[in-house]
């Protein structure tokens, strides 16, 4: 009866809103799935806001928001504040190649001088760069590649404090040493004002103030890396015809290890998929491969960029495999002048120069005090 009530209601044109009870409970549930859904998302987004000590320190240390507004460009131009980070080589070389496509900078870009120290452990010579460094605080960045055993303890207001890179041990003569010094030059990449990369080791000094080391690099049409033909066997004699024919025998190139290159090279350096492999396997002591990878590939890429010289002194007098190293004793004022003077000329943008290397080593930890007394008179600053 009351289904024909019901058919009769709807021939009647009047709408019967009483529906199945089944029907009911499916809307019901449907609009309880829902909610719950919607608040579970809600919930989310507010935990992943939520500033939350003590409750869920744990989960608070995961958990990133659901939205976070972006502050401009600033977020793609600042320097990472902190220097330690979890990124593995290969990630971090990845990380570090990106070239921005356009060539007009939108925002005001300070070019900076990346000073990149390979070290063991200690830099003992450390009082006498922050002299050099002070006062131009928006001109540089450090960078400090040290045993990953070493620990720093540079008080807060040194230059230096807080600047120690992820690091991996780096063994005199091996591939490992270029590991580092691309390690170097991947991190200090990431800061994209650093247009200028100069590698250092704990025993070097600078021989004139910072402003004119900056202005001799900032104005050069080159870098500046050691790349000849040594004939000999310490040269030629250490090439591997298994390098072919990525690398050939006249192609081959030998150079000091310390050098300073620009942004354009540097990113060249941290790509480099075609010579690194080849070095890796075929160029083991006694192949030095800090003597020759940079110096050859460099040399293949783009010699047009290198003036072909370092800015490096060092002493090789006194004979041996590694250079003389000045101590307590040895820093006088005829040494500091001769440093700083007596190198005869060379060829800077084309024109002959007597200003011709900036940094000077190896001095030991007992050549500080002398060097802090005579600096003023000799150096500059």
């Amino acid at each position: 009866m009351g289904t024909l009530e019901q058919g009769k209601d709807s021939a009647n044109g009047v709408i019967n809103h009483n529906k199945p009870l089944s029907l009911k409970i499916l809307q019901f549930l449907l609009l309880f799935l829902g909610l719950g859904i919607g608040f579970s998302i809600l919930s989310m987004c507010m935990l992943r806001f939520a500033q939350v000590q003590n409750v869920l320190p744990m989960v608070q240390s995961r958990i990133q928001p659901c939205y976070q507004e972006t502050n401009g460009i600033e977020n793609w131009i600042r320097p990472p504040s902190n220097l330690h980070h979890s990124m593995n080589d290969t990630e971090l070389l990845w990380r570090a190649s990106f070239v921005p496509q356009r060539k007009n900078w939108p925002f005001k870009r300070t070019p900076k001088i990346a000073f990149m120290f390979l070290a063991r452990g200690p830099l003992p010579l450390a009082p006498l760069w922050e002299r050099f460094f002070k006062g131009n605080e928006e001109l540089y960045s450090i960078y400090i590649h040290n045993l990953p055993s070493y620990k720093s303890d540079f008080p807060a207001s040194s230059v230096f404090h807080g600047r120690q890179i992820p690091s991996q041990v780096a063994e005199w003569g091996k591939m490992s040493v270029i590991d580092a010094e691309r390690r170097l030059l991947a991190n200090a990449l990431v800061d994209i004002s650093n247009e200028w990369f100069v590698l250092l080791s704990e025993a070097c000094i600078p021989l004139h103030n910072f402003s004119v080391v900056y202005r001799y690099l900032s104005e050069s049409r080159h870098s500046f890396v050691g790349v000849f033909d040594d004939p000999r066997p310490v040269g030629r004699g250490r090439y591997n015809k298994k390098m072919l024919p990525e690398v050939k025998i006249s192609q081959w190139r030998k150079g000091s290890q310390w050098f300073e290159v620009n942004r354009k090279l540097a990113i060249d350096i941290v790509k480099d998929e075609v010579y690194y492999p080849k070095f890796k396997l075929f160029c083991k002591p006694a192949c030095y491969a800090d003597e020759h990878y940079f110096p050859t590939m460099l040399h293949i890429q783009s010699p047009h960029l290198l003036a072909n010289r370092g800015l490096t002194l060092v002493d090789w007098s006194r004979g041996g495999a590694h250079p003389a190293t000045f101590g307590k004793a040895d820093v006088t004022d005829q040494l500091l002048k001769k440093l700083t003077e007596g190198h005869g000329t060379c060829v800077y943008n084309n024109q002959t120069t007597s200003l011709c290397v900036l940094f000077a080593r190896k001095f030991s930890p007992s050549a500080l005090d002398p060097l802090l007394k005579h600096s003023s008179k000799y150096l500059g600053f």
